[in-house]
């Protein structure tokens, strides 16, 4: 794992080195995908803030931004042009450092599947699931808006903030409602809440801002 930017403690680090210092913990969120379907998942990680607190990141530092493992020979996907590999995303400094923000290495109480992101993959849990990028190689503490994957693919319908609102549709999906994975009436389909229903944890990080715009 490279750790690179706007920090006092940067280099390459072992995935125990990220882990070591801390006991792991279990929390249950709602997993909203960009294509109108959720789920509600026992991850185990830890907060995002703790680790990344860990490397110092300066006064420059604004945003945070993560690349995953680029590996066409091992995985097909990477071999097609439909996206810019490697994948990547990015968060606000504050976004990344609120304490729902989590860095998963487990889930359903066993080690992460590879298919899952394994080592480490990213839960923002008021975001749309594509923001929760998998198999993390490197982060770097940034002073600009990093470039993210699906904003560069398509940036007319996904914005680099990828908020769960249900008043901003996306190609396909009207995101007012959602379809519950697991629900025995999964074709009955339920309203979707704003931030996924975490408002109260997250909406002061976008106090002013046009959400209509900023999306």
């Amino acid at each position: 794992m490279a750790v690179a930017g706007e920090a006092e403690h940067t280099g390459t680090f072992a995935l125990e080195d990220f882990l070591k210092p801390y006991a792991l913990e279990e929390r249950i969120y709602r997993f909203r995908c960009v294509e109108a379907w959720s789920m509600v998942i026992p991850w185990v990680g830890i907060p995002l803030a703790t680790m990344l607190k860990r490397f110092k990141p300066t006064s420059r530092a604004k945003y945070v931004a993560f690349e995953s493992v680029y590996r066409p020979s091992q995985m097909r996907g990477q071999r097609t042009p439909i996206l810019q590999w490697p994948y990547r995303e990015g968060l606000r400094i504050d976004e990344a450092m609120n304490p729902l923000a989590f860095m998963v290495v487990g889930l359903y109480g066993r080690v992460l599947p590879n298919q899952n992101g394994a080592p480490l993959r990213l839960i923002v849990p008021w975001k749309y699931g594509f923001k929760g990028i998998k198999a993390i190689v490197r982060i770097a503490f940034t002073e600009t808006q990093p470039p993210t994957t699906w904003s560069q693919a398509r940036p007319s319908y996904y914005g680099f903030y990828a908020n769960v609102n249900p008043d901003v549709p996306t190609p396909g999906w009207s995101q007012r409602t959602e379809a519950r994975i697991g629900n025995p009436f999964f074709h009955q389909r339920q309203a979707t809440l704003m931030f996924n229903g975490y408002g109260k944890e997250v909406a002061y990080l976008y106090q002013g801002m046009n959400l209509q715009k900023s999306f």
